[in-house]
């Protein structure tokens, strides 16, 4: 009887996480921070930590492979790019 009452919200979490991975992942390859992206808070400045429009655009790429999925032309513009949180959430809007 000690089962979760919601069990869709262990999903998202899962779901979260992997998303959350791969958007650090491809930050940490592409991203040309000034810092670890792996030790960035989820809602820093990333454009204030290095991220140049370039670098966006390989991130982008490297987390729409890696996740296969594309971002709708909608989401495409700095704004998305600024957090990881706020990539994480395109990332999720797009699968």
């Amino acid at each position: 009887m000690d089962q979760d009452p919601n069990p869709s919200s262990t999903t998202a979490t899962l779901v979260d996480a992997s998303t959350d991975h791969a958007v650090r992942r491809a930050l940490a390859d592409h991203g040309r921070l000034t810092v670890d992206a792996w030790d960035v808070a989820s809602i820093a400045d990333l454009y204030a930590l290095g991220l140049t429009s370039h670098a966006t655009v390989n991130v982008m790429l490297a987390v729409e492979s890696d996740l296969d999925v594309e971002f709708p032309d909608s989401v495409l513009n700095r704004s998305t790019f600024a957090t990881v949180e706020s990539i994480v959430a395109a990332a999720e809007l797009a699968s």
